[in-house]
């Protein structure tokens, strides 16, 4: 059951659009510090820097670097907040900050692998740019914007420069289970701050020719997010992110898919499914747009080759390019987006149509993967209550108590969500509850 494109009409090259790049790519400079005063006025300090740009890209910000520069970073902008919203199995903090007061959430989660920094470095220093800009554009854009970003999603594995967390497990294969400290911690947010866009970055290997760019994106396939949520994630994507990167001077393409080099046309899919237990489609199911971002980390050319920190500097000035462009995403179609998520927000209380346990948007389900008369529940004894109690609350699933054990209801927000935890043919599922015909 493969979901048409939608057409849209591009508005590349909108003058905020144009600023947002231009602005991205001037944040490649290993500096960036406030202008200095008029003539005669008290100095400016210069901004909090990563370690990342004090090191003029040569090594990544570490976490006590991180740590200082938010502190810092919120001791100097009243915009800021920052809290810990989990602590990892090796004891170091997952932090959160918000800044922005306005109804349209966005929700920035860098380098849930360990080993791709550049996501990380993009996130801090557009934290601490948006934070202490002045210009009347980003005024207005955070007095209707809250931002939360996490900036280091995976502390353990960011310290050991492995893509799994302390225990090896791979947090972006969590999002259903939450076995993990971290995907718990973005489940909470998620349920607690109602996201209308959820923002992951990340970097890839390349092979050479066929799957390549600098950077590649994809939006949410699972068949169970609310088609127009999924429809502004693609908007979000091929309208906004990717032109953004190429108004930047940077490629791009489309997550998983390779493509010939000559025509261009795709030649294979070799990942980017519609697996419910990745961020990106977890996201769309649980009614926010999503969006996955890739940059390139070879090195393709000889002079990055022949420098690292240059390598490194393209990595993180694509990610900037890239989340520049979803801020302009978010600016121009607010009114679709809020009215995109909320509308898919109240549809699981009519209770109606199938749900897909497998397929993706250009994979059609087989008929085993698709529930087409779901039941009205799933029942829940008392061991399996109490084995995922904690679990659906991080998803924000409505449960009834029945005596020691649970009825979880079709009926509801998370409609699609349900089946997918509970159901003993899902994938993913957290345990095989009973299903009910009738309510």
């Amino acid at each position: 059951m493969s979901r048409p494109s939608t057409p849209r009409t591009a508005r590349r090259g909108s003058r905020r659009a144009l600023a947002l790049v231009a602005g991205a790519a001037a944040l490649a400079l290993p500096l960036v510090t406030v202008p200095a005063g008029a003539a005669g006025s008290a100095p400016v300090k210069p901004l909090p820097r990563t370690g990342f740009e004090v090191s003029g890209g040569a090594r990544w910000t570490t976490e006590t670097e991180e740590r200082d520069f938010l502190a810092a970073v919120d001791r100097a902008s009243e915009r800021v907040s920052l809290r810990v919203i989990g602590t990892t199995a090796q004891g170091r903090p997952l932090r959160l900050a918000t800044l922005g007061t306005g109804r349209t959430t966005v929700l920035l989660v860098c380098s849930q692998h360990g080993d791709e920094p550049a996501g990380r470095e993009a996130c801090l220093s557009a934290l601490r740019d948006l934070a202490h800009a002045q210009d009347p554009e980003t005024r207005r854009f955070l007095a209707r914007t809250t931002v939360l970003v996490v900036p280091t999603a995976n502390p353990d594995g960011r310290e050991a420069d492995t893509r799994g967390n302390g225990d090896g497990v791979d947090v972006n294969r969590d999002h259903i289970a939450l076995r993990t400290a971290e995907a718990r911690a973005v489940a909470a947010v998620i349920r607690d701050q109602r996201p209308e866009l959820v923002y992951d970055l990340h970097e890839y290997g390349a092979t050479p020719r066929y799957y390549d760019k600098d950077l590649l994106a994809l939006w949410p396939r699972t068949l169970d997010a609310d088609p127009h949520v999924h429809d502004e994630s693609r908007t979000l994507s091929e309208t906004y992110v990717r032109p953004a990167a190429a108004l930047a001077g940077y490629s791009s393409g489309i997550y998983g898919i390779w493509t010939d080099p000559l025509t261009g046309r795709p030649v294979k899919q070799v990942a980017g499914d519609g697996q419910e237990r990745i961020l990106r489609n977890t996201a769309g199911i649980k009614h926010s747009a999503g969006l996955l971002v890739e940059t390139r980390v070879d090195a393709l050319d000889e002079a990055e080759q022949n420098d690292p920190a240059r390598n490194h500097r393209r990595r993180v000035a694509t990610q900037r390019a890239a989340l520049e462009g979803a801020f302009a995403y978010v600016e121009e179609r607010r009114g679709p987006l809020t009215a995109a998520t909320a509308a898919a927000r109240s549809a699981g209380f009519a209770d109606r149509g199938p749900v897909f346990l497998g397929g993706a948007d250009n994979d059609p389900p087989e008929p085993g993967e698709i529930i087409a008369d779901p039941p009205c529940g799933y029942r829940l004894d008392a061991a399996q209550y109490a084995e995922t109690a904690d679990e659906l609350a991080l998803h924000g699933v409505t449960v009834r108590r029945e005596g020691a054990g649970a009825f979880v209801p079709l009926g509801q927000s998370r409609r699609a969500l349900v089946p997918l935890l509970l159901d003993a043919r899902a994938t993913y599922r957290l345990v095989s509850g009973s299903p009910v015909k009738e309510c």
